[in-house]
Parts: C-alpha cells; structure tokens; sequence
C-alpha cells in the first residue's frame, strides 16, 4: 500500500486549485512569479517548495499561505446537520444552501422549495462556464433556459449551461422542491 507524502499531497493541492481556476502552468507561473518547470515539480511531488516559494504559489492561486496549507481550514469531514443549513427567503421562494462555502471549492448543492405560481431569477447569476444540475424532489417544474422551457416531473433532472439565461418555475398547484448543484467555472467541451 503506497502512502502519501505531504509533499504529494501539497503537489496534488496546487494541480487541483489550479485546474479548478482553468490555469496552464504558464498562466499560474506567471501570476505567481514561480517558474512553470518549478511549479511542475511541486505537483509532481519531485521538490518541496521554500516557504517563499509556497507563498507565491498561493498567492498565484488568489489564496494565503495558510488556506494553500490548509492550516486554517476544518477537518476534512465536514458535516451539515438537519435544520442547520443558512436558509434564504425570497417572496414564494426559499433555499437552504447544504454545502458550507470553502476556498477553491467549485460546487454548492442546495435545496430548493417554490411556492404555486414562483419563480427563480432569470438573470444568470453564475461565472462563465459554469453548469448547474437540478432534480425535481416534489411538484411540477418548468425550466427555462435561454428562452427555451423544459417542463420537469418528479424524478426527472436537467443539467444546462448556467451562465446562460434561465430560471426555474412553480409550474403546478403545490409547493415544488427540488436540489440544485451548481458547478463554478467548468468549461464547454
């Protein structure tokens, strides 16, 4: 059974935060000041960066030394108990967000309850290149994207473009409650 040196696992850290940003080495070599062969041995796990270096290469990745570290960060286990989620309220509208709000993190879930005859915001309200995912819990949903409507059952699901325009409908005579997760920045194929 092979282990994982912290060495390894801060290599495997950078590559993920900076493919999550949609960085080339060169894109992060330049933003940090760190050569792009240096920043490829550091992900390898072939060199352990100075503590300088590491600065850099947070600061490349728009975060401190000590979230890159993951020094001020929970556990790795983080659990949202019942009831205890942050709830937002809007006319006909409410949302409970289930996943808490880390750095680098690039997908929420939350849940989502639409009064008879309410609606989401068209707007897109999500970056470029983001896509969303959305199951129908209970109720009856129309989804619209880009002018286009969906009209969605219980069990049924949708995954769209979410930088695009789009909204979600209380499309029947009862609440309907659905999940939604969005997935920031990820880009088209």
């Amino acid at each position: 059974m092979a282990t994982t040196t912290p060495i390894r696992t801060l290599g495997a850290r950078v590559r993920s935060l900076r493919e999550g940003l949609g960085l080339s080495l060169r894109d992060l070599a330049s933003r940090s000041g760190v050569s792009a062969p240096m920043l490829s041995q550091v992900e390898r796990g072939e060199t352990s960066p100075t503590v300088a270096v590491a600065e850099r290469i947070a600061a490349g990745l728009d975060l401190s030394l000590s979230q890159l570290l993951r020094l001020d960060e929970d556990p790795p286990v983080r659990v949202v108990r019942a009831g205890s989620a942050p709830v937002v309220e809007r006319t006909g509208r409410r949302y409970a967000v289930l996943t808490p709000d880390l750095p680098g993190q690039r997908a929420a879930v939350s849940r989502h309850v639409l009064e008879p005859g309410a609606g989401t915001g068209e707007d897109p309200l999500h970056e470029a290149g983001s896509s969303e995912f959305v199951w129908v819990e209970q109720g009856v949903l129309r989804l619209v994207v880009d002018g286009v409507a969906h009209d969605l059952e219980p069990g049924d699901s949708a995954t769209f473009d979410a930088d695009l325009p789009h909204r979600l409908e209380n499309a029947g005579a009862v609440p309907a409650t659905f999940l939604s997760v969005v997935c920031a920045g990820l880009r088209r194929s």
